[in-house]
């Protein structure tokens, strides 16, 4: 039998990039394409990015049901905005933050 300790103050799952910072998501799409020119386009402007939800879309048989999620900084999300209207990207301005 397994007991649990005493329940201490919950810490909510946050997406962290390598630097230890909060993620936001920018955009989802199914276009692999598109993703992985937006990564280089972001970075190329010291820009972190982060593709979500690569794995989970192996697992459902590459058949493009689940879209990935494209996540930048919290700091970086409005150039990372800005650099995507440049592009003449259209996405959903949603910010959820994860």
């Amino acid at each position: 039998m397994v007991r649990a300790g005493p329940v201490k103050e919950a810490i909510p799952l946050r997406a962290l990039g390598a630097r230890g910072r909060a993620m936001v998501e920018l955009l989802r799409t199914n276009d692999m394409v598109m993703i992985s020119w937006l990564v280089a386009l972001l970075r190329g402007e010291e820009i972190e990015a982060v593709v979500f939800d690569t794995h989970t879309s192996v697992l459902e048989g590459s058949i493009g049901v689940l879209p990935r999620r494209l996540m930048v900084g919290s700091e970086n999300l409005a150039r990372a905005r800005q650099i995507l209207d440049v592009a003449g990207i259209e996405y959903d301005r949603c910010t959820k933050p994860v």
